[in-house]
Order: C-alpha cells, then structure tokens, then sequence
C-alpha cells in the first residue's frame, strides 16, 4: 500500500492536520475512520488514489481530476476531508502524470486525456460527481457535457471553453513548446516569493506543491495548446446536472472574472474565494478547509 505524499518528511515534516485523529479527518468535528485503496486501469495505464469511509455509504462516488503537471496528492486534503464524513473519493492521475504509466508528452494532447477522464467516470459509473481543477474543470466539463453521464459537477478554478476564451493569435498557439514543467505556470522561482504570492499557503504548503510539480518538462504542450486555441463544450446537457463553479481571487481578478462567467454561462451556483489560492483552495494546511467544507454543502444540498 503507498504512503501519503502530504505526510511524507519533505522538505520539512509536514505539519499535524488539526483534528487528524486515527482518521485522519480535517475540519471542525470528529471524523469518521478512513480506508485508502487503489484502483488500476491497466489497458490505458491509468491509476486511480482511492480514499473510502470504513463503512460504504449510498452517496454517490466522487472522481477528482488533477491540472497541468498535478496528480492525485493535488487532492488529498479534500479526499481525507470528505471520506472522513462518509463520501468515497477517487483521485485519477492523467497518463504520464504522478503513478500512472509513464509517456511520451509529445504523445498526448488534450483528447488524450479526455479519454482517460471518460475511462475513469465509466470505471466508477453510473453517474459519479466529477470534480476539477484548472485544465482538470476543463476536462470534467468537456467529459460531462459530452461524454459521460454525471450526477453533478464542481469546477474548482477552472480553464475556461472556447466559448468564454478571448482569441488567441495564432503564433501564441503554435510557441508551446512540445512538453513544458512548472516554469510555464508560474512556479520556478523561489520558495519566499511564492508564498508571497499565495498568503493562504505555508511554506511547508509551497514547498511541497513545488516539489510535486517537479522539475522536468513533462507536461503535453499540444494539451495546452489546443486549451490556448478553445476547447468547444456544449452546456445543453447539463441542464439537469447539479453544478458548482468555485474561483480563487479577489473581484476584479482575472481568476474572479473567469469563475464568474463560466458560473453564468452554465447557470451553476458560484462561490468565490477573495483571500485564496489556486492551490491554496485544494491544499492549503488551513486554507482548503473552508472550500472543501463549501463543496459537501453542496452535495448535501443535493443529495448527492
């Protein structure tokens, strides 16, 4: 059985989770005990980080979708945080990304990841709450829109469809390099200037995002490429699907005004966090505690 990325002793021993307890549980309030398992698509040389309530539960399986150059440790607060109050969480790592199969980037692209996505939902079906993050809340709603069959859908900062995405001159698409590492994204700089940059996150919390990134060129560059040039999704279907649009930022922010209009362009319910985080959300020592608690409102409300 693995180990717990947010627990191993890098680059410091990571702080105790408030509340732990034999379970593990974050939050207010005594969880319950949790299990991890894991799952293995071994025809797409997927693999899938499985956190469970000691005791199943009718709730409606969860599958969490990681963003660029991310894995399941992305998600690993908000998996103990809710298996420790009854939901079953699964956290896929795309191909090429942390424990799945390693592969050429060059290789893939962002269909190919839709397909991993859809491979995941299909695994875990019928009809699980799909959760994303950055290009993850793309795929999810790519996957949900078109694909496969969802009983609700939380984007958590989301990249955007090619119907809300400003134009993008060609010559921007076609300079992504072939595979690109944390550089791209903003985190190859030191330690002390991000933390700056993301005051909900320790630097135990930056450290750690820092060196779970990686510092490879490892990430598809046609995926980002082809999110650059628009990624067309049709909302019709999810008429019907609960939907959460989560966005960090203050108002006025280019991630604030992102949330918003994919909220309203979905008709989604929308809750925006001015003093978090893009990863401070997600995993943050204290700051993902009041998003993951916003997201099992959510499911409660909808009996999810």
């Amino acid at each position: 059985m693995f180990d717990d990325p947010l627990d191993r002793p890098y680059p410091r021993p990571a702080p105790a989770e408030p509340g732990g307890g034999p379970g593990g549980g974050s939050g207010s309030g005594p969880g319950r005990p949790v299990r991890k398992d894991e799952i293995e698509l071994e025809e797409r040389g997927l693999y899938i980080e499985s956190w469970l309530p000691e005791r199943r539960s009718r709730r409606r399986p969860l599958l969490f979708i990681h963003g660029e150059l991310a894995g399941s440790w992305l998600w690993e607060r908000w998996l103990r945080h809710l298996a420790s109050r009854g939901w079953e969480g699964h956290a896929l790592n795309l191909r090429n990304h942390y424990w799945s199969k390693t592969a050429d980037p060059a290789t893939l692209s962002f269909d190919t990841y839709l397909d991993d996505v859809v491979a995941g939902i299909d695994r875990l079906g019928p009809n699980p709450v799909v959760v994303g993050h950055g290009m993850g809340g793309l795929l999810v709603l790519k996957a949900a829109a078109e694909r496969a069959g969802v009983a609700g859908l939380i984007l958590v900062d989301a990249e955007l469809p090619a119907e809300l995405r400003p134009p993008v001159k060609p010559h921007v698409v076609r300079e992504v390099p072939i595979a690109y590492g944390r550089a791209v994204i903003g985190w190859d700089m030191l330690p002390e200037k991000l933390q700056r940059e993301n005051r909900d996150m320790t630097l135990d919390d930056v450290l750690r995002v820092q060196h779970l990134l990686g510092q490879k060129a490892r990430e598809s560059g046609r995926a980002r490429a082809d999110m650059l040039a628009g990624i067309p999704v049709d909302p019709a279907p999810l008429a019907d699907v609960p939907r959460l649009v989560v966005g960090s930022g203050l108002d006025g922010s280019a991630a604030a005004v992102a949330a918003e209009q994919l909220a309203s362009w979905l008709g989604a319910e929308h809750e925006q966090y001015g003093a978090h985080s893009h990863y401070g959300m997600v995993l943050g020592t204290e700051s993902h505690r009041q998003v993951a608690d916003r997201v099992r409102t959510f499911l409660e409300t909808h009996h999810l």
